[in-house]
């Protein structure tokens, strides 16, 4: 065990793990050697495996994932960056009709085992294309798992699992989490086991145990949501608190025991809100707890604007401690106490 500060060294190492294992883990993608892929998921790595397995390419998205799903095909494990996930619509096609449907397509004849590690979210002025988190997109698309973690000991165990999968896998990395030098950082520093290990998908787990109400969230929402749970027990409230994790698989049995345990759910997303991820979330929780549930269900997310470049219209926009806070107010009915 050592301390790690942030996911992106977590998933750098995973990935360095597995290229030292099997020599056909390649990496390839914008800056996934000077500078690791900017936000750090690849550092290091050329300096160890040469630029023969870690594979700077031109800015040409569409390019460098029509390489990937090739090089899979053929029996190699690409691990593609998309530097930031705003990029999606300039490889769209390469992603939607050929990572996520070729194995299906083809019977079985060619499997597609692509990792891909986006960027993701907003919280320091990157503006509307460059901040977004748009998870929901590629949850809707079948054939592609879609990992978000929120600890550095979450990052390395789930991108092992990933390096491992015979289908394409998808990390959204949340930039404020990165831990990287000139990037806010809301993580903190943690104990990650040295040796290599692996978490499996599809196993949501309980930050906080509570009996009030029950918060879910992702990524950079887990953390503001414990804070949030943690200023609420003043306030007499007990607040569940649940990582998701994976939304593909989902663990909706985790997500419906707490609800019929609290009776009441807040979804907190950086995603946007109309046709997003808490919109699906919600009708799966609400179908095996609606006897239970003694509230609706509450979503807080983003708005369906871009993403502001004004400091103060972004705060507004991303969801926060204090929005967090009232929305649980509101649910519980109950009163903050006076200072």
């Amino acid at each position: 065990m050592r301390m790690i500060r942030g996911i992106a060294p977590a998933i750098s190492e995973a990935i360095d793990q597995e290229m030292a294992n099997n020599a056909n883990v390649v990496v390839l993608g914008e800056d996934v050697t000077y500078w690791g892929a900017v936000f750090g998921f690849t550092a290091g790595l050329q300096e160890k495996y040469g630029r023969r397995r870690v594979i700077d390419t031109p800015i040409a998205e569409q390019t460098f994932m029509g390489m990937a799903v090739g090089a899979a095909a053929t029996g190699m494990r690409p691990v593609v960056s998309l530097m930031f996930v705003d990029f999606l619509g300039t490889c769209f096609d390469q992603i939607y009709n050929h990572m996520a449907k070729n194995h299906y397509m083809s019977g079985g004849q060619f499997r597609m085992p692509v990792t891909v590690v986006t960027a993701v979210g907003g919280g320091y002025g990157d503006a509307g294309q460059h901040s977004e988190l748009l998870y929901g997109i590629f949850a809707h698309v079948p054939g592609i798992k879609v990992v978000v973690p929120s600890t550095a000991y979450d990052a390395k165990g789930l991108t092992t699992t990933a390096l491992a999968d015979p289908n394409p896998v998808v990390i959204f990395g949340h930039k404020l989490l990165t831990g990287q030098p000139g990037v806010p950082f809301e993580g903190e520093e943690e104990d990650v086991p040295t040796d290599p290990y692996s978490i499996p998908f599809g196993l949501a787990v309980v930050r906080r145990e509570g009996t009030d109400l029950t918060i879910i969230a992702t990524a950079l929402m887990v953390r503001r949501s414990l804070e949030a749970a943690a200023r609420l027990a003043d306030d007499g409230i007990s607040a569940e608190v649940i990582d998701v994790r994976t939304l593909v698989p989902l663990d909706a049995d985790t997500l419906v025991a707490s609800a019929r345990k609290t009776g009441r759910v807040l979804l907190v997303d950086e995603d946007y809100r109309s046709f997003g991820t808490t919109g699906e979330l919600a009708f799966r929780i609400q179908a095996g707890t609606f006897d239970r549930l003694t509230a609706p269900i509450r979503r807080l997310a983003v708005p369906d604007v871009p993403i502001p470049f004004s400091e103060p219209l972004e705060q507004a926009v991303i969801p926060n401690v204090t929005q967090i806070i009232d929305e649980a107010r509101e649910l519980t009915g109950v009163v903050a106490k006076a200072d």
